[in-house]
């Protein structure tokens, strides 16, 4: 098949990757590749981490998609850190949380080790006060930039705009190519752009030689925050707010306050940390939190977009199901894009 791409982050490139392996002849359209959410993202490939009340369908698709990232790592010539995540609360309410999860997880016959102070102090000895955790030995990490580069390494990009389109139905359907995916990110092109809602992510990176061992997500004082690890480098990585908002992601004051607070007191040797970088992109949301992958409604053009948190995640798999519908039109249901507009005609 001929097929078009528009949007070469992770979820794109990834998709485009997989298209070229079938040996399809693949185009790549984006005026900035890999500049949006995938260069802010922490990289994080958390399943059990992420699991949470009623979100079935992302646990199975978020465990599907973690099973295929050794290969897909190995392949791209990027390494994991594979040391697991450690969960930790600073006081006994942020544990009552952790606990919770544990108890979710155990719902799920998801294996993870309950942690007393002692215990997840020798686990993580940067750790400052804490209260207790415990331990996702099957939850690792990636870095997402790396992803990208070895992906853009084999995948060609045409740097051009997609977004000012005068008749995007039209021109997106164009006759020359089988087919146009359009992964795109938190903005995407008419007539899809209501799918998805831009939710803004603020991310720090700073350099030290003194980091934690594994990925730690921590409670602190009921604020949310991670800190993640660079497998063989002194990066470290501060996330991440989450903002609903209308318009362009910013940095903001409040928002790096509150990062650093809850990472220094979680793990006070960053206080010697050196200050790389802070940045905010928009991630890309939907109704129910579910990306939108298949069928767009417009004939000729299919989905791969609407990731939210989980682009990196999801990538190896939305890469093969973008490749197996449009080899065989197979749908997983959860994704398909079209839900929405049944919805609206149940109503």
């Amino acid at each position: 098949m001929k097929v078009r791409v528009l949007g070469a982050g992770v979820i794109g490139l990834a998709s485009a990757a997989e298209l070229l392996r079938r040996g399809h002849d693949v185009t790549v359209i984006d005026p900035s590749p890999g500049s949006g959410a995938s260069y802010a993202a922490a990289g994080m490939l958390c399943p059990a981490g992420e699991l949470w009340h009623g979100e079935d369908d992302l646990w199975r698709l978020g465990r599907a998609s973690a099973a295929l990232w050794p290969a897909f790592a190995a392949d791209l010539g990027v390494p994991l850190h594979r040391t697991g995540t450690v969960l930790a609360a600073a006081d006994a309410a942020d544990l009552q949380e952790v606990d919770r999860q544990l108890a979710l997880l155990a719902s799920a016959g998801i294996t993870a080790e309950s942690l007393s102070r002692r215990e997840l102090m020798a686990r993580e000895p940067g750790l400052g006060r804490v209260v207790g955790g415990a331990y996702l030995p099957d939850d690792h990490s990636v870095d997402p930039r790396a992803v990208v580069a070895a992906l853009l390494a084999r995948v060609p990009v045409t740097r051009s705009a997609v977004a000012d389109m005068a008749d995007p139905a039209r021109d997106m359907a164009d006759p020359a190519y089988d087919a146009t995916v359009v992964a795109t990110g938190a903005t995407l092109p008419e007539p899809f752009a209501q799918l998805v809602r831009p939710v803004r992510g603020e991310i720090l990176r700073v350099r030290t030689d003194d980091g934690p061992r594994q990925v730690v997500r921590g409670l602190v004082h009921g604020e949310s925050v991670y800190v993640v690890p660079r497998a063989g480098s002194t990066e470290v990585v501060i996330g991440a707010t989450s903002e609903e908002h209308d318009g362009e992601a910013e940095v903001t004051v409040e928002g790096v306050h509150r990062l650093l607070d809850a990472a220094r007191e979680l793990l006070p040797s960053l206080d010697r940390a050196t200050f790389v970088e802070a940045i905010a992109r928009n991630r890309p949301g939907t109704r129910d939190n579910l990306p939108l992958v298949g069928p767009s409604g417009v004939d000729g053009v299919v989905l791969a977009a609407g990731h939210y948190r989980h682009g990196v995640l999801l990538a190896p798999l939305t890469a093969r199901l973008v490749a197996d519908h449009l080899e065989t039109g197979a749908i997983d249901a959860a994704l398909d894009p079209r839900r929405f507009a049944r919805e609206g005609a149940n109503a």
